[in-house]
């Protein structure tokens, strides 16, 4: 009968024993499974933080994108019309146009230091002349086209363009004043219907 209880007793300790060894092996699989899924989903979020960064540069390089030069070389050219055109309001409206994208220029990339200190003493000039013909009547409107077309062609120097301008001038208005325009035939924004073909072509650009 002793011999008995001891076997039943030899018996239950193994039973304890390897249940014991059975729920510790359970346990650090269990354990390795939240690891492993706990690196999974870090790994994921660090994969969804990227994305968002890229994102970030994405959306950064697109607004950059929006700021240049040939929005602005538009927008002077529009206003350059409207004062051929002797149309004060349509001035306004453009010269308001014309300050807000020479305020977003973008000079950050591709210059070099000197440029890019040259290009910010331009724009900040060449702004202030904008928001004044934004405000103006006809005559004060031209004045400040005068320096202005000054500081874009200053800005071409430094930015380039892709198409073919023509720097025009003329030698009444003024002592003497240049002007840019996309074409070869002289159209004078300082003297409108009164002197519409006073001028000549000094230089090609581009």
């Amino acid at each position: 009968m002793s011999k008995l209880k001891l076997v039943f007793g030899v018996v239950a300790i193994a039973f304890v024993t390897l249940t014991a060894v059975s729920c510790k092996d359970a346990k650090t699989e269990s354990s390795t499974n939240s690891e492993t899924s706990t690196e999974e989903d870090h790994s994921k979020m660090n994969h969804d933080n990227s994305d968002g960064h890229h994102d970030g540069e994405k959306k950064e390089m697109a607004m950059s994108g929006n700021g240049n030069s040939q929005t602005v070389l538009d927008d002077y050219f529009s206003l350059k019309d409207a004062l051929v055109a002797d149309d004060n309001l349509k001035a306004k409206e453009l010269g308001a146009a014309l300050a807000k994208s020479l305020g977003s220029l973008d000079i950050s990339a591709n210059y070099s230091d000197s440029q890019k200190a040259d290009l910010k003493d331009i724009i900040e000039d060449a702004v202030e002349h904008a928001e004044h013909i934004s405000e103006s009547d006809i005559a004060h409107q031209r004045e400040h086209f005068k320096v202005l077309s000054k500081d874009v062609i200053d800005m071409v120097a430094i930015t380039g363009t892709e198409m073919k301008l023509y720097e025009q001038f003329c030698p009444m208005y003024d002592g003497g004043t240049a002007w840019l325009s996309t074409k070869e035939e002289v159209r004078n924004p300082y003297y409108g219907s009164k002197m519409l073909k006073c001028g000549k072509v000094q230089r090609e650009i581009n």
